[in-house]
């Protein structure tokens, strides 16, 4: 049986097509449930990424791709009305938890301690593409 969802082209929300067989967003009732997203962008290139010498070192920026992946779900979230206010559930991955901090503070860009989401936090070996430090996926709770 066919939903919403099933229906909305894989890169509706960020303009980032999925690199597998699902979606960005699965609605179930008045749960949302927004896929591990990335700082990936529509041209594949990634946030966060600063080539900092002429022998291209990488300097990869954990408060910058956590503002971009936070955005994106923002993105992803506004094709089903809702917003960052209703998500109740994080889980965020983290390459490296000397990166925590730093993804700490810009994670309280977004979410107050009182009112916002819980949240679980875990160290990972790898995500999908090397240059990535994070990935954040979230359940939000949105009336139909």
């Amino acid at each position: 049986m066919s939903k919403k969802n099933d229906e909305t082209p894989a890169s509706a929300g960020t303009g980032v097509t999925p690199r597998g067989a699902y979606p960005h967003t699965k609605r179930v009732g008045n749960f949302i449930f927004v896929s591990g997203t990335s700082s990936r962008r529509p041209n594949n290139t990634i946030a966060g990424v600063d080539i900092i010498d002429e022998m291209g070192t990488k300097h990869l920026n954990i408060e910058v791709q956590t503002r971009e992946v936070l955005k994106n779900i923002e993105k992803n979230l506004a094709k089903e009305g809702a917003t960052l206010k209703d998500v109740v559930d994080v889980t965020s991955f983290l390459v490296n938890m000397n990166d925590f901090a730093g993804y700490n503070k810009t994670y309280a860009e977004f979410f107050d301690k009182e009112t916002g989401p819980a949240r679980t936090t875990v160290a990972v070996h790898q995500l999908p593409h090397p240059d990535l430090v994070i990935e954040i996926k979230v359940m939000a709770y949105k009336p139909q």
